[in-house]
């Protein structure tokens, strides 16, 4: 179909949502283009604009550097005297299909034959601020929802509706029972109801006041009073010194009274990483000599006294498990939503740089293979992590675990892989700067409801410059096992780092089984054990045993192929990220052939003189190693 509009008749051709997944009538978003305006698409939700394509280059939308990947679709953009839309075409014999869901997600979607199921191409907006219901905000820095101060949430725990508190007193102006109003600062305002040419911002308040259904207003320097009634949508807490003022309508009784201060509802506070932390002068940097780079990440910061409540006093029976940075909590907001808590150890080598540098990082990430950071908590020389929580975990507690790697089925599989590279081609290519994680392993992994992966735990991460490839140092962090051989033995680092451990993850997730530790007749470790298979031509030995009857064997050797080609000894030998995701979702494309692995060559017990007992284990996955040079 097309996508754009007609200039004889007016007609736009645009997208609609459904009102919900059970009801095809028209929802509140809209994908179009404008007529008469660049050639870019809006996506408006309740007539106000919250995500654009950006402007046709030729050969892309600009704010949409997926279709660069452009193995699959052919897009075009006409324009002549009588009409400009957009129209694609698919090569060879791909089926694909674009939507856009009922939560405001425009969805590029191609089939896959060999898995029976849709892959999404791409979607956008990143940020789920469109999601957020009435009388709430959401923070921009997190896409988290939360209700505004005098509201909490009804019904429905998924922020679909806050409540006021206390009902407004409209009408009854007796001193302690007028209704008030609470100032809320940087906020991205939505289209408002009414607009008004006042002289002030009291006049602009009285009107607000004196009608009853007015529940916000804002007034501008250039004497423009805004009111919204009824219903409160569309609002986004912006970083500081962004935004504008306004002004939402409560019950006396939800207000401090004059000299007291009160917290908002959530127990959270906005604040600023550089101030509200005490970090050496040695901030990190963007990858251009000379220059700082300057945080503009919020995130709601957390009183200990409201993150031990929500994990029972940190109990026995909250903890979920524990990695490098210290313990792991289970915990409970005041607004019923469940959160991880992750708690430094007074034994852990971390501290405030790994903390900072994972906060900076992940606050500006937004994607949906992404763990989501939700704040932190500094208060009483504690160092703690709020995340979302995901009830299913880590991979390697189901991966190599005898019998709940019996949940994850060749679909669940295929799945998590291809969310895995997914997120790591984000990190590599799409993200604000290029972000290297540098410890990519199985218990990094997590898993949320539907078996779908998130990739966490960025204290190790760093980031990269627009024209930085490759960085050298002193301090190796990470993960035997999973670590590329240039990383391990000099310290070089760069994407191709993650790509090697990207490998050695494929073949564990194929293969349930581990690459430290791994004990075969003729082979120390994985790599080399899926080497001498693939040699002999029998990678589909290599398989896990209890997909022997659902495994597709044709993408089971594929992806045998793509790992191998992963952990090439040399990094210029393996492939970038949007080369895997493209090697991984294209069945027609032809592979090369994969040399010898990095340390496939360590030891081979089948030529030793050595005795053929069982090796000790060279690593423990859960285990982060870091090794400190000294100057």
């Amino acid at each position: 179909m097309k996508l754009g509009y007609s200039r004889k008749t007016g007609k736009v051709w645009s997208l609609t949502s459904w009102k919900s997944r059970d009801d095809p009538s028209v929802g509140d978003a809209e994908l179009k283009m404008e007529p008469g305006k660049s050639n870019a698409f809006s996506l408006m939700k309740r007539s106000q604009i919250v995500w654009t394509s950006g402007v046709w280059d030729g050969y892309i939308f600009s704010l949409v550097p997926e279709m660069t990947l452009n193995y699959i679709f052919n897009y075009s953009l006409y324009t002549d005297e009588n009409e400009t839309y957009f129209i694609y075409s698919i090569k060879d014999s791909i089926i694909s299909r674009c939507i856009l869901d009922v939560s405001g997600q425009v969805e590029q979607m191609s089939w896959l034959g060999a898995r029976q199921a849709w892959f999404i191409f791409w979607s956008q907006p990143r940020t789920s601020c469109v999601a957020c219901g009435p009388f709430s905000i959401c923070n921009t820095a997190t896409g988290s929802c939360q209700c505004l101060q005098g509201f909490f949430i009804g019904s429905d725990k998924n922020l679909s509706e806050c409540v006021r508190r206390t009902a407004l007193q409209c009408g009854d102006n007796s001193a302690d029972r007028e209704d008030r109003f609470l100032r809320m600062h940087n906020v991205k305002l939505p289209s408002p109801d009414k607009v008004l040419k006042l002289p002030g911002i009291e006049e602009c308040k009285s009107a607000c006041l004196n009608n009853c259904a007015c529940t916000a207003y804002a007034y501008n320097s250039s004497g423009v009073c805004s009111s919204w009634d009824g219903k409160l949508y569309d609002l986004e807490q912006l970083s500081k010194n962004e935004g504008e003022n306004i002004f939402i309508k409560l019950a006396a009784s939800e207000l401090p009274k004059p000299g007291e201060e009160r917290e908002p509802s959530q127990d959270m506070l906005l604040f600023d990483i550089n101030s509200s932390t005490e970090t050496s002068k040695n901030e990190l940097s963007d990858g251009r000599a000379g220059k700082s780079k300057s945080t503009d990440a919020w995130l709601p910061l957390f009183s200990f006294a409201s993150v031990s409540a929500s994990t029972n006093n940190f109990s026995a029976e909250n903890k979920l498990g524990e990695g490098g940075f210290g313990p792991v909590y289970k915990g409970e907001l005041l607004n019923g939503q469940e959160v991880a808590v992750k708690r430094l150890s007074k034994k852990s080598g971390q501290g405030l740089e790994e903390l900072k540098n994972e906060t900076m990082l992940i606050a500006k990430l937004q994607h949906r293979n992404l763990v989501r950071l939700l704040g932190c908590c500094l208060d009483q020389d504690e160092k703690i992590l709020i995340y979302e929580y995901l009830p299913n975990k880590s991979l390697d507690s189901f991966l190599f675990d005898r019998a709940k790697k019996r949940l994850l089925y060749w679909e669940t599989r295929v799945k998590i892989i291809e969310g895995i590279a997914q997120g790591l081609l984000y990190l590599h290519q799409y993200s604000r700067l290029r972000i290297i994680h540098r410890d990519l392993k199985a218990s990094n992994i997590l898993l949320d409801t539907d078996m779908k992966p998130k990739i966490s735990d960025f204290g190790m991460a760093r980031m990269f410059g627009g024209d930085e490839l490759q960085a050298n140092t002193n301090r190796i962090v990470g993960t035997y096992g999973y670590m590329s051989p240039e990383y391990a033995l000099e310290g070089l680092f760069s994407i191709k780092s993650d790509v090697f451990s990207f490998g050695v993850l494929l073949l564990e997730i194929l293969s349930g089984k581990k690459n430290t530790g791994f004990y075969h007749t003729g082979s120390l470790n994985l790599l080399g054990h899926a080497w001498d298979l693939w040699k002999d031509n029998r990678a589909l030995d290599l398989m896990d045993p209890i997909l022997e009857n659902e495994a597709s064997y044709p993408m089971l050797a594929r992806y045998v192929n793509v790992a191998l080609l992963c952990v090439h000894e040399n990094a210029t030998d393996r492939p970038t990220m949007s080369e895997v995701v493209s090697m991984l979702t294209n069945e027609h494309l032809v592979l090369p052939s994969p040399k010898q692995p990095a340390f496939s060559y360590v030891r081979n017990l089948k030529n030793s003189n050595e005795p053929t007992s069982k090796p000790e284990a060279c690593s423990v996955n859960v285990v982060t190693v870091s090794l400190i040079e000294a100057r």
